[in-house]
């Protein structure tokens, strides 16, 4: 099973303790050799500040993106160093090139590509192009809300959603000043396009992620007989 795992920064690498790397590369090492696994990982803290100070100095939102997008690199080059011999040694910095080091049957592991996207985007876009069999969006959250839970203590976590109602769910979100959704909209629309298996889920502990991917390919339940985070089911 080829499997996309979406890493948020805020998850792996918010205050760059390297046992978070080292602990996602032993929950995720249990997959190999029966998995291919691509990780996208996202920029965290250090990519906001960094992003704050060239804000603050003049630079414009492309000119930002670009320099979290190298924040993001970084963090994905970390995580190839806690796989060691395992994962592929240079984060791809396109598509094309991730397809390619997806050929060497080791982990890739990568950060953004252009301006305008975030890790989900990427993520997504890449589950489409490399045809792959599930895709995971680890975050700091633990599924997909009916509304913002910081704002709304009645707020529903969905435990499954279409991919069309979850379009519906973060569109609706995003247009609240201030509201944050699990996953953005153009991530949302291309699992919709390409109707790939998703789960949004907390990405905190790496071991809980290693078991949902696990239990994806045995097309098994948990134990509990609750799915983690919200499931995309695309039929």
């Amino acid at each position: 099973m080829l499997v996309v795992l979406s890493i948020g920064g805020s998850i792996i690498a918010n205050d760059l303790n390297p046992e978070r790397f080292v602990s996602y590369k032993n929950a995720l090492q249990k997959l190999l050799p029966v998995h291919q696994l691509v990780i996208v990982t996202g920029g965290g803290k250090a990519a906001r500040d960094y992003i704050n100070v060239a804000r603050s100095v003049g630079s414009n939102e492309v000119v930002c993106d670009f320099i979290g997008i190298e924040i993001t690199r970084l963090n994905a080059q970390l995580l190839i160093s806690a796989f060691g011999e395992d994962a592929y040694p240079e984060p791809p910095l396109t598509y094309k090139e991730a397809k390619l080091a997806l050929s060497s049957n080791k982990v890739v592991v990568m950060g953004g590509v252009v301006p305008g996207q975030t890790t989900d985007a990427v993520s997504a876009i890449l589950a489409e192009y490399l045809n792959a069999d599930f895709l995971v969006i680890a975050t700091s959250v633990d599924g997909v809300y009916s509304r913002d839970p910081r704002e709304d203590s009645n707020a529903i976590r969905y435990e499954k959603l279409s991919a069309k109602e979850l379009v519906n769910v973060v569109i609706s979100t995003e247009m609240k000043a201030g509201s944050k959704s699990p996953v953005d909209p153009l991530a949302a629309k291309i699992i919709e396009r390409c109707r790939m298996p998703t789960t949004i889920m907390d990405g905190t502990d790496p071991v809980v992620v290693t078991d949902l991917i696990m239990q994806e390919s045995l097309k098994t339940e948990p134990v509990s007989g609750k799915h983690p985070g919200t499931r995309i089911v695309c039929d």
